[in-house]
């Protein structure tokens, strides 16, 4: 019997200490050793899993087939938009996102939609509770295979018995492999059990996707090579008290990482979102005091997002409280002192709550101006024109710098039926139909929007 030893390893990178320290020596990680019980059979079995495969060959680049299998359509639209047309045979993606975000909805509209032989491996869930969710969806079909097992032989046993076009594993760190001594979702177990099922999915061409845990920082758990063993990693995200869900592709082999999928949550499902504009502006309230709507870009796609503020005078001595809800928080500390500074208005002592309608997260630059718009109409109690829309980034100087994909962005507000736009004077011309406004400064924009005259405040 192999003697077990203790062993801090890194969760960044897998590399294990004889003892626990702050940093990791190899990658440089903070805190990220933690302890485990290690043994050399551990390097063994890796050496056997890998032995199962034929060695690969050396050829000329010049003579290697380019030919690939493109990707098949998964049948959500807003998947495939991410994916890039649906997923590649014999790839292996890595789904990430918070506990009850609906990681396994989608994965079940995605088994029921699939034509072909699936496998769903339930490695935290009943067969029941699967099945009773399955009835929910509409996903129960002869087609589907469910297995409710955590042993990576079985797993693989049960793939070589039904040969699916399709294996769901949900999830990655309760699989574990016997014939190591670490615990399930250990960083040897993770790794492991990772290539393992990477090199099945090369070797039988069958689509593998992995569900993933995250931490409370909200990356994928597990070491960092768990991410470099798959081709595409996509993390779910989305407000839990919220029906709106996005998906992205952080990693992706077969084409970019720049789309975004919209869905919303109902009863039924998850149900794709093809046009999320007239979904965050359709309990919107015009003639409302702080409240401005900027067209953003999310991936290739345009999107119309309400920008809400709220100010409220501070009296005594406590410090103002500044609250920031789907934009970031250090951003909002930047403008308030650019707008306290540049367009001279005590914002400095107000409370300010600002927050993105619907749950989305903007981390563009393209927020600034909307932002700074919205708390000066809240604090002037001037309400913006119902028909402007309003883009740009701003600088520590006051000025107003351009944003990417002007014309995109305003050709959506126009289709939305918003007649005019404030734009930075950098700005290429739209060509959109839509009346734009150039300003160089904030004051101009704040002066452009009707909310400071022209001697000022």
């Amino acid at each position: 019997m192999a003697k077990l030893r203790l062993v801090h390893r890194c969760t960044e990178c897998g590399a294990s200490q004889s003892k626990w320290a702050g940093r990791c020596p190899a990658c440089g990680a903070w805190n990220s050793l933690i302890e485990e019980m290690d043994t050399p059979d551990d390097i063994s079995t890796l050496a056997a899993g890998m032995a199962l495969f034929p060695a690969g060959v050396a050829m000329p680049i010049c003579e290697v087939d380019t030919t690939i299998s493109g990707p098949r359509p998964t049948g959500i639209s807003e998947l495939d938009r991410v994916l890039g047309g649906g997923f590649v045979p014999g790839s292996v993606t890595l789904l990430g996102g918070e506990p009850g975000i609906g990681k396994s909805t989608l994965l079940l509209q995605l088994l029921a939609g699939w034509p072909g032989r699936t496998l769903y491996v339930s490695a935290e869930e009943s067969a029941q509770q699967v099945r009773l969710r399955a009835g929910r969806l509409n996903a129960v079909r002869p087609n589907l295979w469910l297995l409710p097992e955590t042993s990576l032989p079985h797993i693989i046993a049960a793939i070589e018995q039904i040969k699916p076009e399709l294996v769901i594993i949900d999830s990655i760190q309760t699989v574990a492999d016997p014939d190591l001594s670490s615990a399930p979702g250990s960083v040897v177990q993770v790794r492991s059990c990772a290539h393992r099922l990477v090199q099945e999915a090369k070797h039988r061409d069958v689509t593998v996707v992995l569900v993933g845990h995250v931490t409370k920082e909200g990356g994928l758990a597990g070491p960092r090579v768990l991410e470099h063993l798959v081709d595409t990693v996509l993390s779910f995200e989305g407000e839990r008290h919220h029906a709106l869900r996005l998906l992205r592709a952080s990693k992706h082999r077969f084409g970019p990482t720049n789309e975004l999928g919209l869905f919303e949550m109902a009863d039924s499902g998850l149900i794709p979102v093809p046009d999320p504009s007239q979904l965050f502006l359709a309990d919107r309230r015009t003639g409302v005091p702080g409240s401005a709507v900027v067209p953003t870009i999310e991936g290739q796609r345009p999107l119309l997002v309400e920008v809400q503020a709220l100010t409220n005078p501070v009296h005594g001595g406590a410090p103002p409280r500044r609250s920031a809800q789907g934009v970031d928080p250090n951003r909002l500390a930047m403008l308030l002192a650019v707008i306290e500074r540049r367009a001279r208005l005590p914002v400095g002592s107000h409370e300010v709550y600002a927050s993105v309608v619907g749950g989305v997260k903007l981390t563009e630059p393209g927020v600034d101006l909307s932002l700074c718009l919205a708390i000066v109409s809240a604090m002037t109690n001037r309400p913006l024109p119902a028909d402007l829309v309003v883009c740009g980034e701003i600088g520590l100087a006051g000025e107003l710098r351009q944003v990417a994909q002007t014309q995109r962005r305003l050709s959506e507000a126009a289709r939305l039926g918003f007649a005019r736009a404030i734009v930075p004077a950098s700005a290429p011309d739209p060509g959109s139909g839509i009346r734009i406004t150039r300003v160089s400064t904030l004051p101009e924009a704040l002066r452009a929007a009707g909310l400071i005259g022209e001697a000022g405040p």
